[in-house]
């Protein structure tokens, strides 16, 4: 059965206190939209519409960002989850298969969920999922009969004995999409804000004798962003997760609570990871390297054995092979380091290739910009490059080459040749000391005056 996912991004999140849309907002480095739309790929959807409203275009670049194939539709006036619905339906008039509706602000639905779904809508034309609520507050009630839906009802209109039922509508549900098509251009605004809800299109389904499902989940997959206050708690929700899922896949982390994935971070197994490492989006680190504590990766490759930090800075681009060791207060960029590479202390190596076995000094700089352009930098295998070099790009070292310390390169050195690049050393006799007592003596007339 072919799947169309409808994700719903119209609204303009008033309690965030924001010019942003609410659904751009970043729960590990990625917008909460991107969250809802990778839960509902794992389907394999043959059409993903978003349903756009408040900074339309805004929303739309995040969607093609994460998906160049996904579709957009616009709701001009927002006027409830229905109409919303309905925008999406012209892009769905070719399309037969089922439709499933997901919510932008709501990030956290399992790929194991929407399969349940689509299973279920083999017995049923329409599937709601629900879940049990610890606290069901003023969360619309689903009425049942073992896995039959009854009907839906709202806190406002439910009996005493309806309020006591806990099982809680999502509001994310699933049907054939020319039946959803149809049901939506029934459903009635006659309400107190005047809106048309997505809800009712199950009491609509059951007078017309169709049948509707339940299936639940975890009420922690159904949580809804709508303030600052949710979206921290969901940034928490999720790194606890992610966390325990790396702990599940044999990732050792030393102090859990202090790292911080992002929305892609991936970790191979027996890979250690120390305090308070932070990971940005776009990181793979290969199994049994170790991330020492407080080092900060972003759109890197890790390889195995290799070892990063402590206080190290891998920036987009980054590339470390097996067995790499990239120390203290070193930061790499856009280079690539070939196996067995050792940058161990206060160093920057941007838009390079460093060949196998090279060993970098404290202190080595790629002088890689001169304020327009980015120049490479090309240093050979088992090449030594003294401490405090600076290497003018676009510059070339040899296989077995070596830098003096403290040398300004700026032509390139041939494989095994030692390369000098600094001034003669001045000694003068006696200066310093008579420096000092000049500068003291002026100092005394100063503070006599």
């Amino acid at each position: 059965m072919s799947i169309a996912l409808i994700v719903l991004a119209a609204g303009k999140g008033t309690r965030m206190e924001s010019d942003l849309p609410k659904v751009l907002h970043r729960i590990a480095h990625a917008p909460m939209l991107w969250h809802a739309m990778r839960a509902g790929q794992a389907l394999e959807p043959e059409r993903t519409i978003v349903v756009a409203g408040h900074e339309a275009a805004q929303v739309q670049a995040s969607v093609l960002g994460y998906d160049p194939e996904a579709r957009v539709a616009v709701q001009t006036e927002q006027l409830g989850t229905a109409h919303a619905v309905a925008q999406a339906m012209p892009q769905l008039e070719d399309f037969d298969g089922d439709a499933i509706v997901l919510y932008g602000d709501t990030p956290f639905i399992s790929q194991d969920t929407l399969e349940a779904m689509s299973v279920a809508r083999a017995r049923h034309d329409i599937v709601v999922l629900g879940f049990e609520a610890a606290d069901p507050g003023r969360y619309g009630r689903l009425v049942t009969e073992g896995e039959s839906l009854l009907r839906i009802v709202e806190y406002k209109d439910a009996t005493e004995e309806e309020r006591a039922i806990t099982l809680c509508n999502s509001g994310v549900l699933c049907a054939d999409a020319s039946l959803l098509a149809d049901l939506v251009k029934l459903v009635k605004n006659d309400n107190a804000a005047g809106e048309y809800y997505l809800p009712d299109v199950v009491a609509l389904a059951r007078a017309n004798g169709l049948s509707a499902g339940v299936v639940p989940c975890d009420e922690a997959e159904t949580l809804g962003v709508n303030s600052r206050a949710e979206l921290a708690g969901a940034e928490a929700a999720f790194q606890a997760r992610a966390r325990s899922e790396l702990l599940e896949n044999g990732v050792a982390l030393a102090a859990p609570e202090t790292v911080f994935l992002a929305w892609d971070t991936v970790i191979g197994r027996d890979t250690e990871v120390e305090p308070n490492v932070i990971f940005g989006p776009g990181v793979t680190v290969e199994s049994g390297a170790r991330l020492r504590a407080f080092s900060h990766l972003e759109g890197c490759h890790v390889s195995r054995g290799a070892v990063v930090g402590p206080f190290a800075r891998l920036r987009p681009g980054a590339e470390l092979a097996e067995e790499v060791h990239v120390g203290n207060f070193v930061e790499v960029k856009n280079a690539y380091l070939a196996e067995g590479v050792k940058a161990n202390h206060l160093t920057y190596i941007g838009d390079a290739d460093i060949g196998e076995r090279t060993n970098i000094g404290a202190g080595t700089i790629t002088c890689n910009y001169d304020g327009v352009f980015k120049h490479r930098t090309t240093i050979g295998r088992g090449a030594f490059i003294g401490s405090d070099t600076m290497l003018v790009a676009p510059v070339s070292i040899g296989d077995g080459a070596m830098t003096g310390t403290g040398s300004v390169i700026t032509e390139d050195v041939p494989p095994g040749a030692l390369a000098l690049g600094r001034a003669k050393q001045v000694t003068k006799q006696g200066f310093a000391t008579r420096l000092f007592e000049m500068l003291r003596a002026k100092k005394a007339k100063q503070s006599k005056g």
